[in-house]
């Protein structure tokens, strides 16, 4: 019998944070290997060792539980390495967006839009939770490029804070094209970098 198909009463009881800690590694074990559609309750509470009323007392389903699990994983803001840059900030942090939508996230993210469309109040808390998320990585960002004199202090609003992740989403969502290197870059230089008032310097030419 493996360890996610133990019987929770014959386990430790764990309360609080430990117990909360244990279900959300759970949630992402079971979407990393089933997918958000073989992912249920039960299965979660298996794997965790916990009973699945421990869940729903927490979690009214399993897109809250999901979206929990996969954005307390998500890098903040206070992480996010500074390069030097903002060009090359932006292509940091949209490079970290595609590289988290490649993971759970990214399966978690297609599935909880499918479930969330018919359901409004289920459509804001996603949008809610994915945007401020971005939004605070994206804020920082631009701090750092007001700080260092390479866009006007107006730069930073919060419409243009949205546009680089929905760009991403966009792309993993309804396009087949690979999100690469390349396309990342003409995000940053067609539509980044003048949208916040500065235009990717030209490289000089060689002499002849």
């Amino acid at each position: 019998m493996t360890t996610h198909q133990q019987d929770h009463r014959t386990l430790p009881r764990r309360r609080g944070a430990e117990l909360v800690a244990a279900i959300l590694a759970a949630a992402l074990a079971e979407l990393t290997e089933q997918g958000y559609a073989g992912l249920s309750m039960e299965s979660v509470a298996k794997r965790a060792g916990a009973s699945k009323a421990s869940l729903y007392r927490r979690w009214d389903s399993r897109a809250a539980l999901v979206m929990d699990a996969v954005y307390t994983q998500s890098p903040s803001a206070k992480d996010f390495v500074d390069t030097g840059a903002l060009r090359t900030d932006l292509l940091a942090l949209l490079t970290q967006t595609v590289q988290t939508l490649r993971g759970p996230a990214g399966e978690a993210m297609r599935g909880m839009l499918a479930d969330a469309l018919p359901d409004a109040r289920r459509s804001v808390a996603l949008r809610a939770r994915s945007q401020g998320r971005n939004r605070g990585l994206m804020e920082r960002v631009l701090a750092r490029g007001i700080e260092r004199g390479e866009i006007p202090d107006g730069a930073s609003t919060p419409a243009r804070l949205e546009v680089g992740a929905a760009l991403v989403r966009n792309h993993f969502l309804f396009h087949t094209g690979p999100l690469d290197t390349a396309l990342l870059t003409t995000f940053v230089d067609e539509v980044l970098l003048p949208l916040f008032g500065t235009i990717p310097q030209e490289a000089p030419k060689n002499s002849a």
